[in-house]
């Protein structure tokens, strides 16, 4: 019988803790901020290629199949009251070596993203200040940012919330207004679905929305900084996706409705906002998806160092990476490493590689997650785990349609996708043989209370 590790603050100690101090709000604020990132703001156009008059039903369909999967993290969520998220679940439901292989793509996942959206963020900027796309200017932009992320991470949690909370604000007020103005003008003949497209494009264009409905699954990784965490971690997840499927469908619906030959534009919501708001209209998209890229950032680095701070926390790592600042109560070892290699990967551009394998490490967290929660409920672990405050109704139906769901889109990747995740697997399988030994020969000393 597998014995669950800790899954709590330790009792006590010398070294200073992580402090609860965010609310059901804020956790859904970090959701909704990791799904709707600089790459909203293109989507229209590709989805429309695909899909046609059909895709705003092809974005409610996927936001219930993400819906499925985030109910499930939320059950399996609301047992738990630590830091780490899906990591944590699989090291209690499934043992130590695969939740060193979940949390490992965690981590992964969050800087090769981090990297791969602050070039979009340089590249943004660059349109106004071309001086900052190439050379030791790039390199300088890139540095600053990180470091006034990871200084803002450091200075403490609630510091890291405020500026998520207003982040996020910023990139939905412009998406709201978006839509308050572009419905009433939308030509109705243009929403016309039409014909059924090939079984191709819709699988396809399932598969481009699956990715970006992606994210929501750091919603749980700051548990440890959460004022009640078993009640807000499942609200902050099933209010993540509801609130991303409301805003990306009626962002299709108006870019559909009002912007002729949208598959053809490169900048479909500035185009369309252009047409329905003026000049300033598209200005204001252009402020909103800078300010979603700046955010996203913001979240790579919050919930990238958590995930680095969990594994270190239960023994996964040298413990030096669960060291926290007591003068700030956050993880500072953790937040540190991570900026600095998401820095070095954003500058020597191989981000580029590490995002193929990135986007088949957040289906495997899906499955590991939804099989946690089914493992979870068995009678093995009556009394060993705290019970659910929140139970997904059907038994297992859900779960196991979650599990479906990814794995089909899992067999949908591509090759060089597929190809890369593996060597990040088997990566990672070689980090926990050389960690387990290291942390076999180092003494363990108290990190938190």
């Amino acid at each position: 019988m597998i014995q669950p590790p800790p899954v709590t603050e330790q009792a006590s100690g010398t070294a200073p803790a992580l402090r609860r101090e965010l609310g059901r709000w804020d956790l859904t604020a970090i959701g909704i901020n990791q799904v709707i990132g600089g790459a909203v703001f293109a989507m229209p156009a590709s989805v429309a290629a695909l899909a046609g008059g059909w895709s705003p039903y092809l974005i409610v369909a996927v936001g219930v199949a993400s819906l499925m999967i985030a109910a499930t993290f939320a059950e399996v969520g609301s047992r738990f009251d630590a830091t780490g998220g899906p990591y944590l679940y699989t090291k209690v439901a499934f043992g130590r070596f695969p939740a060193f292989e979940i949390g490992w793509m965690q981590w992964f996942t969050r800087v090769a993203s981090w990297a791969s959206v602050i070039n979009v963020l340089v590249t943004s900027l660059g349109y106004y200040w071309p001086v900052v796309t190439a050379g030791a200017a790039r390199t300088a932009l890139m540095t600053a940012i990180i470091a006034a992320l990871a200084f803002i991470n450091v200075l403490g949690i609630r510091q890291s919330a405020w500026v998520v909370n207003t982040l996020t604000i910023g990139k939905l007020v412009p998406l709201a207004l978006f839509v308050a103005f572009g419905l009433p003008a939308v030509d109705p003949s243009r929403l016309a679905a039409g014909a059924l497209p090939p079984m191709s494009n819709l699988s396809n264009s399932a598969l481009l929305l699956i990715f970006a409905f992606g994210g929501y699954e750091v919603v749980p990784v700051p548990a440890g900084e959460s004022k009640d965490p078993r009640r807000a971690v499942p609200f902050a997840l099933i209010m993540t996706i509801v609130v991303v499927t409301i805003v990306l469908a009626l962002a299709q619906v108006v870019s559909l409705g009002t912007l002729p030959d949208l598959p053809a534009s490169k900048t479909p919501l500035a185009d369309a906002a252009k047409i329905v708001m003026g000049v300033a209209g598209a200005a204001l998209i252009t402020v909103g998806a800078v300010l979603s890229t700046l955010g996203n950032n913001m979240g790579q680095a919050l919930s990238g160092s958590r995930s680095l701070f969990a594994l270190a926390e239960q023994g996964d790592l040298p413990r030096v990476f669960a060291r926290v600042s007591a003068r700030f109560g956050t993880p500072i070892v953790a937040i540190l490493f991570t900026a600095a290699v998401s820095l070095v990967l954003a500058v020597s551009g191989s981000f580029a590689t590490m995002a193929q394998a990135s986007a088949v490490s957040r289906l495997v967290v899906y499955v590991a997650t939804c099989a946690s929660a089914l493992r979870l409920r068995s009678a093995a672990f009556a009394g060993r785990v705290a019970g659910p405050t929140l139970r997904v109704p059907l038994g297992p139906v859900i779960p196991v349609i979650a599990i479906g769901v990814a794995l089909t889109i899992l067999l949908g990747a591509s090759g060089p996708q597929l190809r890369a995740g593996g060597y990040a697997l088997l990566v990672g399988a070689a980090l926990f043989f050389v960690a387990t030994r290291v942390n076999a020969s180092t003494p363990q000393l108290p990190t938190s209370n």
